[in-house]
């Protein structure tokens, strides 16, 4: 059976979110949207953490729905930590997506954060002193089956890639544990085929999710699971197994095609901010061949352009035997609905397709904002 799910969500304790969104409200909406699993979020948060206590009950190990109401919808338990800390001379801002099989878990390794100094309750999603490396290391040690993924990995402030604060490699960012890191979330300004270029992540899983604010932004990218269960058995271990199938299956160890990634849905990442280097503020965008001929100075404001996504992949992908000559439109196909799927021309990973919002599609047609009362 294949399960949409988004496991990057915030909750209205988190900063610049919707006050709406709340566990009913993201259970109503997942119903519309046709999503069968979603993140709580913002776990460590200790007036959130209440709130999913109160209106949540376990279904299936790690997997929870709500007492009353829609209950077609499961909850997994899995929050975004923003990491700040200085290291090789230079500061590192990284988020991460840490899901955890239980609320005792979450439990104590918020305890741990605490004990460490670290405040949980001014945002949902929390800033710590810790580096990713020492926090998953701080996971592992409460319970061995939490699951750590990098978030946004693109993002020049905010990812483990990032060109402003983050790392060249995984390797690099989370040392002797990097095997615990079994993929990656790519997060709006990239795509699967960006990070299928890099070396590392060739046995790492391409995750989509939306990383959502407000409840009609959820699922603007997903992920699809397809697990050989129910969902009134599904359960976290399920997901987990699937997530390091990548990983498991290239370095040889046995694995069942029952529980894998079937796709991804993306949003296009020529949307995203941070797609093309260059400064909002100046209203100036450059893609890598115009910086590589005009160079990386801004004619606005004579300063240095933000590294776009697109010119840091070409820069990690310098070694890469992903074929240059490999080229979206050989490698996609129409299927019977005109959904186009973008398929990885060395079979490594699971295809990807890309969608627009219906209220997005909406938008435009009427010359409105998406979010415009209109």
């Amino acid at each position: 059976m294949q399960f949409v799910a988004d496991l990057h969500l915030h909750s209205k304790y988190s900063r610049a979110v919707s006050q709406q969104m709340i566990l009913p409200e993201m259970a109503r909406w997942a119903i519309k949207k046709g999503i069968n699993i979603l993140s709580t979020g913002d776990w460590t948060h200790p007036l959130w953490i209440r709130e999913i206590k109160s209106l949540l009950e376990e279904s299936g190990e790690g997997m929870y729905k709500l007492k009353s109401g829609e209950t077609n919808v499961r909850f997994l338990l899995s929050t975004e930590i923003a990491s700040i800390y200085k290291e090789g001379d230079k500061l590192r801002r990284i988020h991460s997506l840490l899901s955890v099989p239980s609320l005792e878990t979450a439990e104590k390794i918020s305890e741990a954060l605490r004990t460490r100094g670290c405040n949980l309750t001014a945002d949902g999603r929390p800033i710590i002193g810790l580096s990713c490396r020492n926090l998953l290391e701080l996971a592992l040690e409460i319970d061995k089956r939490v699951i750590l993924i990098p978030c946004h990995v693109w993002t020049p402030h905010f990812g483990v890639y990032g060109s402003a604060s983050g790392f060249d490699s995984i390797t690099e960012c989370f040392g002797d544990l990097a095997a615990y890191i079994y993929g990656i979330e790519t997060g709006i300004s990239s795509d699967p085929w960006m990070n299928w270029q890099i070396p590392e992540l060739n046995n790492r899983s391409i995750l989509s999710f939306s990383d959502a604010h407000s409840l009609p932004k959820m699922a603007r990218e997903a992920t699809v699971f397809e697990i050989d269960k129910t969902l009134e058995t599904l359960s976290y271990v399920d997901i987990g197994r699937a997530i390091a199938y990548q990983m498991k299956k290239n370095s040889g160890k046995d694995v069942s095609d029952n529980c894998k990634i079937a796709y991804t849905i993306e949003f296009y990442p020529e949307e995203g901010k941070y797609h093309f280097a260059g400064h909002r503020l100046c209203k100036v965008s450059k893609s890598p061949e115009e910086i590589n001929k005009e160079g990386e100075i801004c004619p606005v404001c004579r300063k240095k352009f933000t590294e776009g996504v697109m010119y840091r992949v070409q820069q990690l992908a310098a070694n890469s035997k992903f074929n240059p000559r490999f080229n979206r439109v050989q490698n996609s196909k129409l299927d019977k609905k005109g959904v186009n799927w973008i398929e990885d021309p060395t079979n490594n990973h699971p295809p990807f397709v890309k969608l627009v919002p219906l209220n997005e599609i909406i938008a435009e047609s009427i010359f409105s904002p998406p979010g415009s009362e209109k």
